[in-house]
């Protein structure tokens, strides 16, 4: 029998805010632990929660970026369960009226083709704190860092209806890269500021029946997303193969063996009202000022590169994959660069060296305007290809402008058409055997005389230059 995957995702963001979600601690990761705390978030008697606006706004902007309906009205719940990171017995959460319904990101599936995948609804709650395990020692003992206690998330929870790990992947990139664009979160699965849950299931092919589904955890990247996934379908498919029925549990990813474990059974404990936070009532004006503060999104800033740059819809697509470099290669080519050549050196040369040196484009010192500066003298051939190469790499070193830098290399280029006649003059005298080669139709000679001359040159001759002064002394 044929199967096919039923998979769901479960995705929590943590929002980029200045404090958290229901008191004015500081929404600080990577402190020392227990340092931003307060009766709220270590949930003292008598303490009484404050919802935060920001949280509200961050969240709200992540649901529109997301093509969600939010809601007219929303509220919290206590979703109660006993766990040591929780010191209350329970955790703030929207469990019976969410945030936003029926939202939906597109991606281009398997076949090319656009697929269209639909969110249910997407909450906000309050992060739980973070339980430490020391096992050196003679006593193995677990401690809890309070700072996270509290932090604001929201929580998407997909329909089932991606078919493959391809799919799951493709949304959490696109999904990813919608946030980061409305500004609410960075998203990043490796420092814990998205964390991703996956809800697997398999089927009859075919059919649309729903059978019991798996859960699965701890996936810290997209790349382990993807294999854990494709581990738990095989694994289920085996199952049945074998007469074992599917059980309904949580299962957690083990990176470095690749399967998937059992971790408990899932368990879903009572959600009632909580009478401490007030309900979220949202006005149609309120939500039109949200509405106006979205920025130009990545699929509509793509179809307008490439109406006014003459882009392609490839580089259209990759230059505006992320806010940060959709905003750099127009300021880039707002200096006056050509949209082909800024794109084709930002790609080939400018993000490898960011990569490279493990920088990001707001924390580089190489600005628009100094890359700007570099890329504009290459098009004026006051330098050529390999000397801009090189000088960029300085750019990342130091403080000097492009034009200091290519005087203190000495790689300026030699673009005087009367200086290089008496060279080429000299390449052609010493090397009568590959002229005579290229006027008796060897066509490559005239490759091995312009390295001649730019051997001759030091490097520093235009090539082009090169070329047509060579061609019209060849009679070519």
């Amino acid at each position: 029998m044929e199967y096919e995957s039923v998979i769901g995702l479960e995705i929590h963001v943590e929002l980029n805010c200045a404090t958290k979600m229901f008191c004015d601690c500081p929404n600080r990761p990577g402190d020392e632990p227990n340092q931003n705390t307060c009766p709220i978030c270590l949930w003292f008697p008598g303490a009484i929660p404050k919802f935060s606006r920001e949280a509200l706004e961050k969240a709200s902007m992540v649901c529109l970026g997301l093509n969600c309906q939010i809601q007219e009205r929303s509220a919290f719940d206590q979703k109660v369960y006993y766990y040591p990171d929780l010191p209350k017995g329970f955790q703030l959460s929207q469990a019976h009226r969410p945030l936003a319904r029926n939202g939906w990101l597109d991606i281009t599936g398997q076949d090319g083709k656009t697929k269209k995948l639909r969110i249910h609804h997407i909450h906000m709650e309050e992060d739980v704190a973070k339980l430490v395990h020391e096992t050196e020692g003679r006593t193995p003992i677990s401690l809890v860092d309070f700072n996270r206690a509290g932090a604001p998330l929201v929580e998407i929870v997909t329909e089932p209806d991606m078919r493959s790990p391809y799919d799951a992947m493709e949304f959490i990139r696109a999904l990813r890269t919608q946030i980061r664009y409305v500004g609410s979160s960075d998203c990043s699965m490796e420092s814990g500021t998205m964390r991703v849950d996956a809800n697997i299931s398999i089927r009859p092919k075919g059919t649309d029946q729903m059978n019991t589904k798996v859960e699965v955890k701890n996936m810290n990247s997209i790349r382990h997303l993807g294999d854990a996934i494709t581990y738990e379908i095989q694994r289920q498919i085996a199952c049945l193969q074998g007469g074992e029925p599917i059980v309904l549990h949580t299962r957690l990813w083990d990176p470095e063996k690749k399967v998937t474990t059992a971790m408990r059974g899932k368990f879903s404990g009572p959600c009632v009202p909580d009478p401490a936070v007030a309900q979220i009532l949202v006005s149609q004006a309120w939500l039109n000022e949200m509405q106006a503060r979205l920025p130009e999104m990545p699929a509509q800033k793509a179809d307008r590169f490439i109406r006014q740059f003459g882009l392609t819809r490839e580089e259209a697509v990759m230059m505006s994959a992320e806010r940060d470099l959709s905003e750099y290669v127009e300021a880039v080519i707002n200096h006056g660069i050509k949209p082909k050549t800024a794109t084709h050196w930002l790609a080939t040369q400018f993000l490898p060296a960011l990569r490279e040196r493990r920088q990001t484009i707001v924390d580089t010192t190489v600005k628009p305007d100094r890359f700007a500066g570099l890329l504009s003298m290459l098009e004026r051939d006051e330098i050529n290809a390999n000397a801009a190469r090189e000088v960029l790499n300085q750019l990342f070193e130091r403080d000097d402008s492009p034009a200091e830098l290519v005087e203190k290399a000495g790689v300026r280029q030699i673009s005087d058409a009367s200086a290089l006649e008496g060279l080429i003059e000299k390449v052609l005298v010493a090397n009568v055997s590959a002229v005579a080669d290229f006027r008796n139709g060897v066509s490559k000679a005239m490759g091995f005389l312009i390295g001649q001359a730019m051997q001759a040159s030091g490097g520093k001759a235009n090539p082009k230059l090169i070329r047509e002064i060579l061609t019209k002394k060849l009679g070519a």
